[in-house]
C-alpha cells in the first residue's frame, strides 16, 4: 500500500494534493506546462503506480498548468532520434510505455481529466480518463509520432482509432491533424467544453458528487468501463512499442 505522505512530494512533474479523499494531479514541468522528456516519460508510470496502490484516494483529477496540456507541439520533419539508439534505451522506452498507460488504468477510482489547453503530446492520457473536461482552447494532436518519423505505437494507435472510429483515426495519425475542442466535443472524445476558469469548478463539483458513492461502487464501476480498453492495451501496447523500436533500426549509427 502506498502512503500519501510518502509519494505525494517525490516526483519533479507531478504535484498533488489530496483533500477528503479527492486527489489532484497536477502535471507541469518547473510550475509550467508539461513538456515531455525522459524524465516526464520515466516519473508518470511510477506516479500512478503509487496513486493506484493508496486506498485512501477515492476520486482523482487529473490536469495542467499554463497555456498546454502538454507538449512541445513538434514541427512536421523533426525526430526525437536523429540515429540508432541503442538496445538498452529502447528497452527502458518501452518498459516505462508499457507502465505508463497500465499503470493508469490500474488506479481504481473514477478519474475526471481536466485539459486546460493543447495536448501536443500523450493527448491519449486525459482522454483514458472516466470524464474529459475541456477549456475552449484546447485542441489534441499526435505531434510526436508519424509527423515526427516515428511509428505512432506508444497508446495513440489504440485510443484514437476506438475513440475516433478507424479511418478517422489513421487520418488524424498520418496527417498531424489537430482537433480543437469543439470537433473533439463533436466527435465524442471530450464530454464537456468551458472556459478555462470554469473548469475547475466543473471537476470539483463532479468529484464531490463521486466521493458521496460508496468505495466498492467507484472502484468496481471504474474497472467495467475501462475493461475493453485494458484488453486492448494487454493485446497490442507492446506490439506497438516493438513496431515503434524496430523502424529506429534503419537510422544511421551515432558516430564514434
Amino acid at each position: 500500500m502506498s502512503k500519501f505522505s510518502d509519494y505525494s512530494t517525490k516526483y519533479e512533474n507531478v504535484r498533488m494534493e489530496r483533500h477528503d479523499g479527492i486527489i489532484v494531479v497536477t502535471l507541469h514541468t518547473k510550475g509550467d506546462s508539461l513538456r515531455w522528456s525522459f524524465d516526464a516519460h520515466r516519473e508518470l508510470p511510477e506516479a500512478f503506480h503509487d496513486i493506484g496502490g493508496d486506498p485512501d484516494n477515492r476520486v482523482m483529477i487529473l490536469t495542467g498548468v499554463g497555456e498546454e496540456f502538454s507538449g512541445p507541439a513538434a514541427t512536421k520533419g523533426t525526430t526525437l532520434f536523429a540515429s540508432r539508439p541503442t538496445a538498452q534505451l529502447m528497452d527502458t522506452i518501452q518498459w516505462e510505455g508499457r507502465r505508463l498507460l497500465m499503470n493508469l488504468l490500474d488506479i481504481e477510482i473514477p478519474i475526471i481529466a481536466v485539459v486546460n489547453g493543447p495536448a501536443w503530446r500523450h493527448s491519449e492520457i486525459p482522454l483514458m480518463s472516466d470524464i474529459v473536461l475541456a477549456a475552449d482552447t484546447a485542441a489534441f494532436q499526435d505531434s510526436a509520432h508519424f509527423m515526427s518519423n516515428l511509428v505512432p505505437g506508444d497508446g495513440v494507435h489504440i485510443v484514437y482509432p476506438l475513440l475516433l472510429g478507424l479511418n478517422r483515426a489513421r487520418y488524424f495519425l498520418l496527417t498531424g491533424k489537430v482537433l480543437d475542442a469543439r470537433e473533439a466535443l463533436e466527435l465524442g472524445l471530450v464530454a464537456e467544453v468551458l472556459p478555462r476558469d470554469k473548469l475547475r469548478a466543473r471537476a470539483d463539483e463532479l468529484a464531490a458528487d463521486f466521493i458521496t458513492r460508496p468505495n466498492l461502487l467507484l472502484r468496481y464501476t471504474r474497472l467495467l468501463l475501462t475493461a475493453d480498453l485494458r484488453r486492448r492495451l494487454h493485446e497490442l501496447l507492446g506490439y506497438g512499442l516493438a513496431l515503434e523500436s524496430m523502424a529506429l533500426m534503419e537510422r544511421p549509427l551515432a558516430s564514434p
